[in-house]
């Protein structure tokens, strides 16, 4: 049987990658990238765990293109207490990553 949350797509990142240390052993990087689509722009964050997290970290930045494989999982977010209102938000914990160069001739 297929796992139906694999995900591999091509991705531009939106913003510095951020890193986390957890128990101070374990790196965690987060950013949020853009999906390329041609009706409507989707953004979801990406989660890099253990040393895959700190290369992220050190060799990416804002709007690199990258192609990731991993796992998408929707997790609950309230927008507002008063009206106590929730929305899922998208990540994807990648476990391959891949630099993409695009080359623009004239």
């Amino acid at each position: 049987m297929v796992d139906t949350n694999y995900v591999g797509s091509v991705v531009k990142i939106l913003e510095t990658p951020l890193q986390h240390v957890l128990n101070e052993q374990i790196s965690i990087t987060q950013f949020r990238v853009q999906l390329p689509q041609v009706r409507y722009n989707r953004i979801v964050t990406l989660m890099f765990w253990g040393n895959l997290a700190r290369d992220v970290a050190s060799y990416y930045k804002v709007n690199d293109y990258i192609m990731i494989e991993g796992y998408l999982s929707f997790r609950d977010k309230t927008n507002n207490k008063l009206t106590k209102k929730s929305s899922k938000k998208a990540y994807i914990t990648v476990s391959k990553i891949y630099p993409l160069r695009l080359s623009i001739s004239k």
